[in-house]
């Protein structure tokens, strides 16, 4: 599941050298937070959110399959 996030935000970013994902495993569920440049925040969340949504959708699917639950934060750059 980090792996899809990172290839997600990879793929949408300028700046591949920030994107930083850390994984928390609590039982059955899995806590994802992804950090990116300041600059690539609008990519990352997109219009509305859209792009955003559209990230936490495919982890949960990917986690459902796997019978776990997971989420997704988007860190506030510093």
């Amino acid at each position: 599941m980090k792996e899809l996030i990172e290839y997600i935000a990879l793929s949408l970013v300028d700046d591949a050298t920030q994107v930083q994902v850390k994984q928390e495993k609590i039982g059955n569920k899995v806590r994802l937070e992804l950090k990116v440049a300041r600059e690539d925040m609008g990519r990352v969340i997109g219009k509305s959110g859209k792009v955003a949504t559209a990230m936490r959708v495919l982890l949960r699917v990917a986690a459902a399959r796997e019978g776990k639950q997971a989420n997704l934060e988007i860190a506030e750059p510093r």
